[in-house]
């Protein structure tokens, strides 16, 4: 089932083109990979597709339902955690639930459900600054999580952790989304990362930034740390560099 779609985005800044004519699609239950250089769009487009931005051409669907240019329908992770320091791990994640009108009670009860699955669990009466790096990021997927349990945006979501604590939580990132199904769209600019993690991988390039290339990992899931040590893995990074080498 298709989750969220965009058709024939287009966004300009007065006469500066920044991205034209994309075209993608989620479905339920996939992780989708945005991958590009920096400067090419990437965020430009989720803007767009979380509602913040207006398209100058294009339009974004959310269960086939028209919603462009309306927040508040797909859930946006940011590069940065953004948790908030003066609240503890719970009310950081319940915020999303009792923005929506939930009383704080019901919200603390309804996310501490969740603390054990996102492995943060004991972490309920800490502050973020108590917590690691992999701990934050676990705490603000789960965050997101409970804003919308259907499809959410990751902006670079790993990008700031150490390459040990990432390898750990791409592994633990990909157990936990075989068990919660969140259907997910997530920009990075690390090849590696998006073969390790994607069903299929759109590569953006150009100026405007641009969908060239659409490539489906058929790789079966969970993917241990033997994966990028394989030769489909290997094959895989040499097309990529080779469309991107290309344009």
């Amino acid at each position: 089932m298709k989750k969220l779609s965009a058709y024939n985005i287009s966004k300009s800044y007065g006469d500066k083109e920044i991205i034209k004519d994309i075209s993608l699609e989620v479905y339920e239950g996939e992780i989708v990979c945005l991958l590009g250089v920096s400067g090419v769009g990437k965020t430009t487009l989720f803007n767009i597709l979380s509602g913040l931005l207006v398209p100058n051409q294009g339009k974004v669907l959310f269960d086939d339902v028209d919603i462009t240019g309306e927040a508040g329908h797909i859930s946006y992770m940011l590069q940065k955690d953004l948790l908030l320091p003066y609240k503890t791990v719970l009310d950081n994640v319940s915020l999303p639930l009792i923005l929506k009108g939930e009383s704080k009670n019901k919200a603390r009860a309804k996310a501490s459900n969740y603390f054990q699955t996102f492995g943060i669990d004991g972490s309920q009466k800490k502050y973020p600054h108590q917590l690691s790096g992999g701990m934050r990021q676990r705490a603000a997927l789960l965050r997101t999580y409970l804003f919308s349990q259907e499809v959410a945006l990751l902006d670079e979501p790993f990008s700031a952790l150490d390459t040990i604590t990432k390898s750990a939580i791409h592994c633990w990132y990909l157990k936990v989304m075989e068990e919660i199904k969140l259907s997910t769209l997530f920009i990075t600019h690390d090849i590696d990362e998006a073969i390790l993690l994607s069903d299929r991988i759109y590569i953006m390039t150009g100026k405007p930034g641009q969908i060239t290339s659409e490539m489906k990992i058929d790789y079966p899931k969970p993917r241990g740390e033997e994966f990028p040590l394989c030769k489909e893995f290997i094959s895989y990074k040499k097309q990529i560099l080779s469309i991107l080498h290309e344009n």
